[in-house]
């Protein structure tokens, strides 16, 4: 039997980066934009590059090299062969027992690169969900396991990140995140609710055709958070609490108020990281308050979510 899942782009609403730091956070999937990612059985176990995100012929020596500077070194397949892999590890480590079966798996995505809408983590948590359902062991892989899962397949791979974008993904629609220190000790996972995405007002997403060129210098704030810098620790404790206040907001439906906070959490973000490091492309687009909206990034940045204040400066 083909199985096919997809996994849709997410958007940082409130919160960010704070998950990465026991803090909370409010995400949301957005339906233009996914990973689709392919199970067919098969007699070999085949993990099919993609014609595009994992290109290996060229024109030439100048067509590979503006490719590699456009898009980098790294495809798809790294990502679905990484959670082959931790999908593995951990049904063995938990005692759960893997039918016999190969297959092949290809994946597909319309996910703007590098723009913060999570584009990794979405082939991860599509390829997990396809083997899930092959091995039909859905059920005994509790939700709440299932981002830390795709998280340790990245992470294997050198990528930084928090909890958020996989909650996000595996959750799908709108979610409340409190990924606080007690939680995580003691559960291995935050407290994640989901919220009714219809209560959020009309929301736009912009995001840059090249953003690449965007915030070239390596930020500082974990290790200057590890080794216990009080601005950067109560700064992003501030961030945290934006997205506590932002849950009762989104309730009450007060959009204004909503406005406030993605604005205060943009200049939070940008107090901590800095000009250099965040790039003129990011802070021109999060600058959104100037001409009657809020703004602020979806996610690390390349793309920011705005919404309409209806009040200009």
């Amino acid at each position: 039997m083909v199985i096919e899942r997809k996994a849709y782009a997410r958007v940082g609403l409130l919160g960010n980066p704070s998950d990465v730091y026991f803090g909370k956070t409010i995400s949301f999937s957005i339906g233009n934009f996914w990973a689709t990612v392919r199970l067919e059985p098969s007699h070999r176990l085949v993990i099919k590059p993609h014609p595009v995100h994992d290109l290996v012929q060229f024109d030439s020596l100048d067509h590979l090299s503006s490719r590699l500077r456009s898009e980098g070194y790294y495809g798809g397949v790294r990502l679905v062969l990484s959670i082959c892999k931790h999908f593995y590890k951990y049904c063995k480590d938990n005692g759960i027992n893997l039918r016999p079966g190969n297959f092949t798996l290809s994946y597909d995505t319309n996910i703007p690169r590098q723009a913060g809408l999570s584009g990794s983590s979405a082939i991860v948590a599509a390829a997990l969900g396809c083997l899930l359902d092959f091995y039909n062991v859905r059920h005994l892989i509790n939700v709440e396991t299932r981002p830390n899962l795709i998280l340790s397949a990245e992470k294997e791979l050198g990528i930084v990140a928090g909890l958020q974008d996989r909650v996000a993904q595996v959750y799908g629609g709108l979610v409340y995140m409190d990924f606080s220190k007690e939680h995580m000790d003691k559960l291995g996972h935050g407290i994640y609710t989901p919220m009714d995405v219809t209560l959020l007002p009309p929301l736009h997403l912009i995001y840059a055709e090249n953003p690449s060129d965007s915030g070239k210098v390596h930020s500082t704030v974990w290790q200057r958070w590890h080794d216990g810098d009080e601005f950067i620790i109560s700064t992003m404790k501030e961030v945290a609490d934006i997205a506590a206040k932002g849950q009762s907001v989104i309730l009450q439906k007060n959009w204004r108020r909503l406005a406030e906070l993605m604005n205060r959490n943009f200049e939070l973000r940008r107090r901590m990281f800095g000009d250099k490091c965040l790039g003129d492309l990011n802070i021109n687009g999060g600058g959104g308050s100037g001409v009657g909206a809020a703004s602020k990034f979806t996610g690390s940045g390349g793309a920011v979510c705005s919404a309409q204040t209806g009040r200009r400066k």
